[in-house]
């Protein structure tokens, strides 16, 4: 079986990506068979998927329940670090929310193993050390959002003589709305994305527009680009996902119907293209015209508090992530509103202190500092 079949680690398996990676796997299973899942804490949804895959090993957040899945299914729990180590595994989807995939990346990286990255706030916290570490190990880094694998499939091919990235936003579900005309705004509202069907936090991101200064983010780290040289521009179809400009003049595009099973699968089987039923057929005529607008910043300031960390680097994008997360969380229980978000980000890096060459346990005591700063910026300030 593992002369034949890809071994795969799946992180973060009860989310969106998660879910929908173990569909191209169930859709191909003459190339992939799960070693391994990670979850947080939906354990109604691992049960399910651990009876029907029968990994060799599981991890959860939750103690209980792993105690409990553990002695019913006879499955070894162990942590996310032993989970991305085992000797089985040939390739990791890292699909995790937030800055919690770090340790685990790092772990997968250390033991040679290739990342399927979907979870691009590791990179946005310590870009530098997991591309630094996955280059000193020789580890593939193999891009699944759909912008950096776009970037990715652009570039193969070519000797990466390029003179700009052109990324891709939908515009979110308040493309077109002011600043001011978001105030009331639920997060029903900010959920309900137009093109691309997501996990809440990262429509969410979407919706402020911070998603996609995080994608500046991880293009800069995974390829290497200047961030002069990264451009965003709004195209609301989502059909192109980004392109790709080189020193000649010509520009290559890479283009498909907004699904994330297209660049999940591309990763997992890379450097292969596999055929698949599941991904509709490309039709210009159908899909009709194609437009692009300006990002507009201005009513929408996460992207330009986010992207202005990044440049800063060092400890500026670990406080950004983690005030974001934190005011994402918020927003979605109700207790701020939308535009508050933008808010609590600039106030929690306002009185944040920079710092440069960071371990990874500095990186995450910076991360539980800023969530514990954004969340007193909630209660002096809102309640």
């Amino acid at each position: 079986m593992g002369d034949k079949l890809k071994g795969l680690v799946i992180l973060g398996s009860t989310g969106s990506i998660g879910v929908q990676t173990l569909d191209v796997i169930k859709s191909q299973g003459d190339h992939f068979y799960v070693v391994g899942l990670g979850a947080g804490f939906n354990v109604e949804l691992i049960e399910r998927q651990l009876a029907e895959w029968k990994p060799k090993l599981f991890s959860c957040q939750s103690p209980e329940a792993a105690m409990y899945l553990s002695a019913k299914y006879g499955i070894q729990h162990v942590t996310q670090e032993e989970l991305v180590s085992h000797p089985d595994a040939s390739l990791v989807m890292a699909a995790s929310v937030g800055a919690a995939g770090l340790k685990p990346i790092l772990a997968a990286i250390e033991n040679g193993k290739p990342i399927a990255l979907a979870n691009k706030e590791p990179l946005v916290i310590a870009g530098d050390i997991v591309t630094g570490l996955a280059k000193d190990r020789g580890v593939d880094i193999l891009p699944v959002d759909s912008e950096p694998s776009a970037i990715w499939q652009c570039l193969r091919g070519e000797d990466k003589e390029i003179s700009k990235v052109i990324i891709t936003a939908s515009g979110g579900a308040f493309r077109g709305r002011t600043f001011d005309e978001l105030t009331d705004a639920s997060p029903e509202e900010a959920l309900n994305h137009p093109t691309w069907g997501m996990g809440r936090k990262i429509t969410i991101d979407s919706a402020t527009l911070m998603n996609k200064a995080f994608e500046v983010i991880e293009a800069h780290w995974l390829f290497g680009v200047p961030w002069e040289n990264i451009e965003v521009v709004v195209h609301p179809q989502s059909i192109i996902h980004a392109m790709v400009e080189f020193v000649d003049g010509s520009v290559k595009a890479q283009l498909s119907t907004p699904d994330m099973r297209l660049p999940i699968q591309h990763a997992l089987s890379y450097p292969n293209r596999i055929p698949s039923d599941y991904i509709p057929t490309f039709n210009p005529v159908s899909v009709g015209s194609l437009t692009f607008e300006e990002l507009d910043s201005r009513n929408f300031p996460c992207f330009g508090l986010a992207l202005e960390a990044g440049k800063k680097g060092g400890s500026y994008p670990v406080v950004v992530n983690a005030a974001n997360e934190v005011a994402v969380q918020l927003f979605l229980d109700k207790r701020i509103k939308f535009t508050d978000i933008p808010l609590l980000i600039n106030d929690v890096l306002s009185s944040h202190h920079q710092s440069y060459d960071l371990s990874p346990e500095e990186i995450l005591e910076i991360d539980e500092y800023s969530r514990d700063s954004s969340f007193q910026w909630y209660r002096k300030t809102i309640r």
